[in-house]
C-alpha cells in the first residue's frame, strides 16, 4: 500500500450476566477507541475487554494481517470492510453495507456484534462487540479518541 494504514480492533466479550443492570452499565461505558501504542507501522492494535475481568482493557500489538478486515487500495482510497465469521453467529441485520472508502487522512469506526451458544446450549449465550478503527495515512496516537470521518453501525439485535 502506498499510504500508511493503522488498525485498532476493540473486542468486547460478555454473557447474560452483563445484559442489564450495573454490569451492563460498566460494559456500555467501555471506550470504543484507545490511544495507540508506540510501534512500527503498519500494525494492528488489539484491545480486548472481557466480562470476567470487569471489562478492563488488555492490549497488544499484532501484525496488520491479524485484524479480521479486508483492506484494499483502489484509486488512491483505502476500502475497508470487516470479515464476518460464520453466519450463525451474526444476529439478524439488514444487508451488509459496502466497504468504507477512505481518502488519506481519514478514518472509519465500524462496529458489528455476534452471539454464540455452546453446541448443546448448556452454557448459554456469549456476546461479542467488535469495533474496528482504521486510519489511512499518518495519524497521531490519539486519533481514535476523536470523531471518525466515517461511522458504520452494523450491530444487530441481540436476544
Amino acid at each position: 500500500m502506498n499510504h500508511e494504514v493503522t488498525v485498532q480492533w476493540v473486542h468486547t466479550v460478555w454473557t447474560k450476566k452483563s445484559r442489564g443492570g450495573p454490569p451492563a452499565a460498566v460494559r456500555n461505558a467501555a471506550p470504543a477507541g484507545f490511544r495507540l501504542p508506540e510501534a512500527d507501522r503498519p500494525f494492528a492494535h488489539r484491545v480486548e475487554m472481557r466480562e470476567e475481568d470487569a471489562f478492563t482493557p488488555r492490549d497488544r500489538v499484532d501484525d496488520l494481517r491479524s485484524a479480521n478486515l479486508r483492506l484494499r487500495q483502489t484509486d488512491g482510497r483505502l476500502v475497508v470492510q470487516p470479515r464476518l465469521g460464520p453466519l450463525f453467529t451474526a444476529p439478524p441485520r439488514p444487508r451488509r453495507p459496502p466497504g468504507a472508502g477512505l481518502a488519506p487522512g481519514e478514518w472509519v469506526r465500524w462496529q458489528l456484534n455476534h452471539r454464540f451458544s455452546s453446541a448443546l446450549g448448556i452454557r448459554g449465550w456469549t456476546y461479542w462487540l467488535d469495533t474496528f478503527n482504521v486510519a489511512y495515512g499518518p495519524c497521531s496516537p490519539d486519533v481514535f479518541l476523536g470523531t471518525p470521518t466515517r461511522y458504520v453501525d452494523e450491530r444487530g439485535p441481540l436476544r
